[in-house]
């Protein structure tokens, strides 16, 4: 029997320390290659879902969850700004794009965005059935949602409040229907249900307050005009009281949750984040400086991670080199025999 022959005998003979050992050996490796693919995938979405948006205008309040609820889908919103800033940006010759989001519901955990056309050019996206929406009410799904909710084109659904999963509360009077489905982009948008703008006023009562508000004052101005408007006339065409302070607040005045900017030149990563800061209600946040500090930190604990499995790893091939160290000691007498009796080692051979 040759040396070789003897090894796998050995390793047979004890079956279980030599399992034990490469299960061991193998669990090291396998979180090695896991966590290196979990790296470069992340940041690599990371990347993607942030490509060509260098600066997100929101509320003020954190930077890191302006970015994650409005690049990347992940987070609540920091709340709402005036819609006249989405006019302000566009008119500022430094910026090449501004994309309004409007946020608020969900469906099926799948958030529902109110956005422009530009959201989807912005991605390279393009509609693989059916159309975009062109009316209030008509939303387009992404790929990933039309998979796993199974809707198609057609089919109403009924967004529920807030952004993190559906609460039983939803808009039951203000339904949507799917009038297209994108194709897989790789992106943010495959888990994203798009809609115009106005529909997602329209489903908060938003624009209908706005437009009330709007008729009453006209039809205020064309009394005052006319000069024969009383009193009592004027409270009866009054609007009913607002169910709170918050559609007190906005009533008449829509907003947005935040807007993707896109610079024209480089002078507006010196002026503009910096103009956009001083103002009382805004703040601007830039999508690189935050996902590199996001990474930052969850780099952390994958390089805790990644230390653990070579410690795995050098300790399963440890336990290996010690076995078979221990077997060769203990085969001392047997190897002498097998010499004795003519055995040779194995010699490499050369021409």
């Amino acid at each position: 029997m040759t040396l070789t022959g003897l090894t796998f005998a050995y390793l047979r003979d004890r079956a279980l320390n030599t399992a034990l050992n490469v299960l061991i050996l193998s669990l090291a490796v396998a979180t090695l290659v896991v966590l290196v693919l979990f790296s470069a995938q992340l940041g690599e979405r990371f990347t993607r879902d942030a490509q060509g948006v260098d600066l997100v205008v929101g509320a003020k309040g954190s930077p890191l969850q302006l970015i994650l609820s409005s690049v990347y889908h992940v987070d609540v919103p920091t709340g709402n700004i005036p819609l006249e800033t989405v006019e302000t940006l566009r008119a500022d010759p430094t910026v090449a794009k501004a994309i309004p989001l409007a946020l608020g519901d969900n469906f099926r955990s799948f958030r529902i965005v109110g956005t422009e056309p530009a959201y989807l050019d912005h991605y390279g996206a393009a509609v693989a059935q059916g159309r975009l929406w062109s009316g209030p009410g008509e939303a387009v799904m992404g790929a990933e949602v039309a998979r796993r909710t199974g809707a198609g084109l057609g089919q109403q659904f009924v967004g529920s409040h807030g952004l993190g999963g559906d609460d039983g509360q939803g808009h039951d009077e203000r339904p949507f229907v799917v009038v297209g489905v994108m194709a897989p982009t790789g992106s943010v948008l495959d888990r994203l249900i798009l809609t115009s703008v106005e529909s997602v006023w329209a489903v908060h009562g938003i624009a209908h307050a706005a437009e009330a508000a709007h008729e009453d004052h006209a039809g205020e101005a064309h009394d005052e005009h006319a000069g024969h408007a009383g009193e009592d006339a004027a409270h009866a065409h009054e609007e009913p009281a607002p169910a709170n302070a918050s559609q007190a607040a906005h009533a008449g005045e829509p907003e947005v949750t935040a807007v993707l900017v896109s610079y024209r030149s480089a002078l507006a990563a010196v002026r503009l984040p910096a103009f956009i800061n001083r103002q009382t209600a805004l703040q601007a946040a830039v999508p690189a400086v935050e996902t590199t500090r996001l990474l930052s930190l969850v780099g952390v604990g994958v390089d805790a991670a990644r230390a653990l499995a070579g410690l795995l790893m050098l300790t399963g091939g440890l336990s290996i080199f010690v076995a078979l160290y221990t077997a060769l000691r203990q085969r001392e007498a047997d190897m002498a025999m097998l010499r004795v009796m003519g055995a040779k080692p194995p010699r490499s051979s050369s021409r």
